[in-house]
């Protein structure tokens, strides 16, 4: 639709937009084929999924955090406050 509002041909805006969807049924065929390599490393990778969804809270949804001249220390503390959180988990059951 917005290569419609463009000025685009309906059957050219058509084609492009297909084609930007293509990969996602050969990087499912890829995953597929990939799986006995990446199961063994699967917690690593959603481990650094999390971290890097709990980073873009913190900076972008959390605005309070980032005011002032000082504006890291609002991250560090919310990552030292989780890794105290999963210590006391963990030893504490």
């Amino acid at each position: 639709m917005p290569l419609k509002a463009e000025g685009m041909s309906k059957a050219k805006a058509f084609l492009y937009g297909t084609l930007s969807g293509i990969v996602e049924p050969i990087a499912a065929i890829i995953t597929i084929l990939l799986t006995n390599l990446v199961v063994p490393i699967l917690p690593y990778l959603l481990s650094f999924a999390a971290g890097a969804m709990m980073y873009v809270v913190v900076e972008e949804l959390i605005p309070e955090s980032q005011n002032g001249e000082h504006s890291n220390i609002g991250t560090i503390g919310v990552a030292i406050g989780f890794i105290i959180m999963m210590i006391l988990d963990v030893t504490l059951g």
